[in-house]
């Protein structure tokens, strides 16, 4: 055995990114307000917590078929169960203070004290953030795998941080790797390199050491909870369907936020979700089934394209049809948008270019003028993200205002994040009505709950549209 495991490296971003982002931490204004050396320790503190997972799985309940409470007794007794093979103790499960349709569950970390097995197994970049949060390795996410690796097996786990190994790799691997913990094997590793990677499927290795511990729930009750950051289940609360409604989910896909927003509608009235790729979109209709959610009509379509003054709408509330739609159709609209998601944790590896970053809000603005169009008079606009640029974020807050002045920037109900950063026009009451999650802690009210504090980076905007 090798010496204890360090935690997890400082994420590597494109050093043009990581100048970028430091900017947007030490603009003029932020320095102003706050002093450059704050800055600047609030930049360095965003880029160290975006390696680690967040200190909380937070579950959303299906509210239509079952009770919080309900939901929180059986996942409890799952929990003990699977718990009983693992080295750590099983945690709590609690209700959300203020999201009623919320249960949060600790991670503890970083298990310093595991040992290293000589077998080893290396995964990739998205299988490793994965087990950090909770998932066992699926036999298709093994890359690579010591010689002799049989099921039964105590192995260490590592993660393939620049891409390079090669699959079915069989030395102990010797470019950078990140250790992420220990499990058994559940397959021989002759078993998984000896059919082509799409045959695969099954367990390859059960997590039972993780360098983090989040519960692994990927096909538990499935159709009672869904997991989803606490941020983005926030979103569909600041949103606030009612039943009847017609809203539009403009970027739907996978379909997190379409099946809460219809669960927040009861099932009752009409979402019209919207993704560009089919793949995606069957993605949303298989999760408003295993939810049991008729009331999503999904569709194939460019979310740019929405609006048409052209179309013509059925004046029975229920019935939608495929886009695009005329102006002043929806109640509400969710612009969840396309965007570098630079506030993903935890983030092994980011091989983003400033180019690519670059490109984010102007593709984000193709999508807003038809959110707006096809939204009714008094309606509300939701526009979230799950980065933490100025551009994307308070940025197009500003551009919103700017083009259409028939939007109202408002307040947010439930507020559970901090303020906006400063370094646009907007003002210091406008910063304070958009909700930004930043994975340093933010500015929060003493009585803020330790899972609000520790989530994603993320960022929610709410508007009203006015009469012209």
């Amino acid at each position: 055995t090798t010496p204890p495991a360090a935690p997890l490296p400082r994420l590597t971003l494109d050093p043009e990114v990581e100048n970028h982002l430091k900017k947007t931490y030490c603009n003029d204004q932020v320095v102003a307000s706050i002093g450059q050396e704050e800055a600047e320790r609030r930049f360095g503190h965003t880029i160290d917590r975006l390696s680690v997972p967040p200190g909380y799985t937070t579950l959303r309940v299906n509210t239509v078929s079952r009770t919080r409470d309900d939901v929180r007794e059986e996942l409890l007794q799952i929990l003990q169960k699977e718990y009983k093979n693992k080295a750590v103790p099983c945690p709590p499960v609690e209700p959300h203070p203020v999201l009623s349709d919320v249960l949060v569950i600790p991670t503890t970390g970083p298990h310093m004290e595991l040992q290293h097995h000589q077998k080893e197994v290396m995964v990739d970049l998205s299988c490793g953030a994965a087990i950090l949060r909770g998932a066992h390795i699926f036999a298709p996410g093994v890359l690579g795998a010591t010689a002799g690796v049989q099921a039964g097996d105590q192995v260490s786990v590592y993660v393939d941080v620049e891409g390079k190994c090669l699959r079915g790799f069989i030395k102990p691997y010797a470019g950078p790797k990140v250790f992420v913990g220990n499990g058994v094997a559940r397959m021989n590793r002759d078993d998984i390199f000896s059919v082509a990677q799409e045959q695969l499927s099954g367990i390859g290795v059960e997590m039972t050491s993780p360098l983090y511990d989040c519960p692994p729930l990927n096909d538990v009750m499935s159709d009672s909870i869904f997991l989803q950051n606490l941020p983005s289940t926030l979103t569909g609360h600041v949103l606030n369907p009612q039943p009847g409604e017609r809203v539009l989910d403009m970027c739907a896909a996978p379909g997190g936020k379409t099946t809460h927003l219809a669960t927040l509608m009861r099932n009752q009235g009409t979402i019209a979700a919207l993704d560009k790729s089919q793949g995606r979109v069957d993605k949303v209709i298989a999760n408003a089934k295993i939810h049991g959610l008729s009331c999503i009509q999904a569709y194939t379509f460019d979310g740019r394209k929405a609006a048409s003054e052209a179309a013509v709408c059925s004046k029975d509330e229920t019935l939608l049809g495929a886009p695009p739609y005329p102006p002043d159709t929806f109640h509400r609209v969710l612009v969840d948008a396309p965007c570098s998601g630079l506030g993903q944790r935890p983030a092994l590896g980011n091989k983003m270019t400033l180019k690519a970053l670059k490109a984010y809000p102007s593709y984000q603005r193709k999508l807003l003028p038809a959110a707006v169009q096809v939204l009714r008079t008094g309606g509300t606009l939701v526009y979230s993200t799950c980065t933490l640029t100025l551009a994307e974020n308070e940025g197009q807050v500003e551009w919103l205002l700017n083009t259409f002045p028939c939007l109202e920037l408002v307040p947010q109900t439930p507020y559970l994040g901090g303020p906006g950063l400063p370094g646009t026009s907007l003002t210091q009451a406008q910063l304070q009505m958009v909700q930004r999650f930043e994975p340093w802690g933010g500015d929060r009210a003493g009585d803020a709950h330790p899972a609000d504090r520790d989530t994603i980076g993320f960022f929610i905007a709410k508007f009203v549209k006015k009469a012209r």
